[in-house]
């Protein structure tokens, strides 16, 4: 019985180190890719996507991309396959805790605020006032480009738990419910299922979305 709704995404070990946060490095095992002698379907269909976004990134960045779309395309694949695990039965959801999507976008924006700041001071001054701002408005559109910058990090972090979060509150009162039996129980599993579908292109978009994003704040700095 679970002593409440959010106790779902609680670590589940008695032991002194958590081996649930392990399960999202055990990615990087799920992509054999040295192991194949010859070009495979999943090597070829995950060659194709990465292809696809640094031609993506490469494009929203500009000529002064520098090798920044490698790290974003790493970026999504992370993103998206934690997500994808987490959708999987008995595996610990990393994506779905504030402390894993904090980790992603807090030393990432502060990189390259301290890059931008150090290197382009001049190019990060003139962000702060958009062009045709009134000489009145002009120290009130520095305090908000101010506070719209420091809060994008949170807001990345925040857009992508949430988003896990919601879905699998869902799921999981819909298992509760199903767990009673029922007549209902038919139409539970039918909804398990489409919500199920719906996660699956959920984890697909919200990788997406924090890579864009991502991409969007550093081509301001670059």
């Amino acid at each position: 019985m679970l002593t409440n709704l959010f106790s779902t995404f609680d670590p589940s070990t008695s032991l002194s180190f958590s081996f649930n946060w392990i399960s999202s490095i055990t990615c990087f095992l799920l992509m054999p890719m040295s192991y194949w002698f010859l070009p495979n379907r999943i090597n070829i269909m995950i060659n194709s996507v990465m292809k696809k976004l640094h031609e993506e990134f490469k494009m929203l960045m500009g000529i002064n991309s520098k090798g920044m779309t490698l790290m974003m395309t790493s970026l999504f694949m992370f993103i998206l396959i934690n997500n994808i695990m987490g959708l999987l039965p008995y595996i610990f959801t990393s994506s779905s805790h504030l402390v894993f999507t904090l980790t992603l976008a807090l030393p990432m924006w502060l990189s390259l605020m301290l890059f931008g700041w150090i290197n382009h001071t001049n190019h990060m001054f003139s962000h702060l006032i958009p062009v045709g701002t009134p000489t009145l408005l002009m120290p009130f559109m520095v305090m908000i480009e101010t506070i719209s910058n420091i809060i994008r990090p949170g807001s990345l972090a925040v857009r992508l738990t949430a988003n896990m979060i919601a879905g699998h509150l869902l799921m999981s009162l819909l298992g509760n419910n199903a767990a009673n039996g029922g007549i209902a129980l038919t139409l539970i599993i039918l909804v398990q299922i489409m919500l199920m579908m719906f996660e699956s292109a959920v984890a697909l978009i919200q990788a997406y979305v924090f890579s864009v994003l991502s991409t969007l704040y550093s081509s301001e700095i670059m």
